[in-house]
């Protein structure tokens, strides 16, 4: 028996593959990163799924960031 492992070498984020991301406003987005980086703060460094939890979460939300700050500046 043969295990797929092609998921294994997928990208976190692929711009070609995922759809075009929901842009909030950049209040919202810089809100929105604070409140992910407090939660992100209060996770145990000694648990691998909460780091990972936390390293996508927060990958997420600068992604988001970036994107409303190119907006806003009309890039």
């Amino acid at each position: 028996m043969s295990v797929d492992t092609s998921a294994q070498h997928s990208p976190l984020y692929d711009s070609a593959a995922d759809p075009a991301p929901w842009i909030p406003p950049l209040d919202l987005a810089l809100s929105i990163a604070r409140d992910q980086l407090a939660e992100s703060a209060a996770a145990n460094i000694h648990d691998p799924a909460a780091m990972l939890r936390a390293a996508v979460q927060l990958e997420m939300r600068l992604r988001q960031l970036v994107a409303a700050l190119d907006k806003e500046a009309g890039r």
